[in-house]
């Protein structure tokens, strides 16, 4: 015998289809929803990581600038003590200068035939004012004077007859260039 079922079982089946869809697509839209919430958690612990670490370089970075600054300082004072004690060597250096070259100008004066009245020194430019019996022993002894280790070169800048005593003299003035060291 043939059995009919009037039961609307395509119905049936539509409607639990329909249960399935339903509860795929809710159960999709709560996993798309926990995964949204997941990734803003996940950035969120990321970007306060990330801000943290700036805030930590940007701290690291003040105190860098701040020995930055204390080593400039270092430099600037470095740099300042050694131009004081190069200045300090360089009149250790010379402070026997003057008396090396006033003990070699007394040396050099003949005696009894040159007075010296007059001896400056400016820069390395030394002037030597005094009075000869005569012009050959003036000559001799500008060339006895740049024949000196002090002095680099020796010129005649006047020379002129005096009278001292009743006597006829030569007046001179030399310039000399002194060597330094």
């Amino acid at each position: 015998m043939i059995r009919i079922n009037l039961l609307p079982y395509r119905e049936a089946a539509r409607k639990e289809n329909l249960k399935k869809q339903i509860t795929v697509i809710a159960g999709s839209f709560i996993v798309f929803f926990l995964l949204m919430v997941l990734g803003k958690i996940s950035l969120s612990s990321s970007v306060g990581a990330l801000e943290k670490n700036v805030q930590q370089k940007e701290d690291r970075l003040v105190v860098l600038k701040k020995k930055l600054g204390d080593i400039e300082g270092l430099k600037r004072d470095t740099k300042e003590l050694e131009q004081k004690l190069a200045v300090i060597n360089r009149l250790e250096e010379n402070r026997l200068f003057p008396v090396h070259l006033l003990e070699e100008m007394a040396r050099l004066v003949p005696n009894d035939d040159i007075w010296l009245e007059k001896v400056s020194a400016t820069g390395a430019e030394l002037r030597i004012e005094g009075v000869a019996r005569n012009n050959v022993v003036a000559a001799r002894y500008m060339k006895q004077l740049e024949l000196s280790k002090l002095v680099s070169s020796v010129s005649l800048v006047s020379t002129r007859r005096r009278e001292i005593s009743g006597y006829e003299l030569q007046q001179f003035t030399f310039s000399c260039v002194l060597k330094k060291g």
